[in-house]
């Protein structure tokens, strides 16, 4: 039986209005641009964009960056920011990988922030990632350690309850990075439906892509 997913649509309109989407989205840039060099001569990808938090911090620094997100909704708020701010050099784009959605593009980074663990077929989308980078270019990943299922209390479209990120590091390895490593990104405490406050940790996982391209 096929997974219901999660409809963003609902929330997107408040989504930016909860703290700790802004904390976590301000903490896995630090982490990841003290990781990487952001130069303006890169095009970068935002796999899961939602509303632009991650986006709208590494677009002053590259040259274009285009996102990619299964919800109309949330890419309405981030349209009307892009507006509102007078962007250039960013765009998104909607995609519905279930129904036969490609992603497009050849990209110096890839980042994607909470949203692997929406990604049923981890293994068959870090292969599409690794086409899709330059020679040399790099994948950001962040998303949790394992949580045994009590960070979301709704666990609709949840296909991962967090990462073992050692067996992450052999999915990486398999698709072709070189260089794999992972750091923690961020720590996020909230309560859950019991009233328990919990912290949980999110990995930032990194691979390069060789630097010559195959034969």
């Amino acid at each position: 039986m096929k997974k219901e997913k999660r409809d963003f649509d609902k929330g997107a309109a408040s989504w930016d209005d909860n703290p700790l989407r802004l904390k976590l989205a301000n903490d896995v840039f630090n982490s990841l641009s003290r990781e990487i060099e952001l130069l303006p001569t890169m095009d970068v990808m935002d796999f899961g964009c939602g509303t632009g938090l991650l986006t709208l911090r590494l677009c002053p620094l590259v040259r274009s960056i285009t996102g990619f997100d299964s919800s109309q909704g949330m890419l309405e708020v981030f349209r009307k920011k892009i507006v509102q701010k007078n962007l250039g050099g960013v765009e998104v784009h909607h995609i519905d990988m279930d129904k036969g959605g490609r992603l497009s593009g050849l990209y110096h980074l890839i980042v994607s922030s909470m949203t692997m663990h929406h990604i049923e077929d981890v293994r068959s989308l870090l292969g599409q990632f690794y086409q899709m980078l330059h020679p040399s270019g790099h994948l950001c990943l962040a998303d949790l350690n394992i949580d045994n299922g009590k960070f979301h209390d709704d666990h609709t479209g949840v296909f991962h309850h967090g990462f073992d990120t050692t067996a992450l590091h052999g999915l990486f390895k398999e698709a072709g990075f070189e260089g794999v490593r992972d750091i923690q990104a961020a720590r996020v405490a909230k309560t859950g439906s019991d009233g328990v406050m919990r912290e949980f940790s999110v990995f930032l996982m990194i691979g390069r892509k060789n630097a010559l391209p195959s034969p």
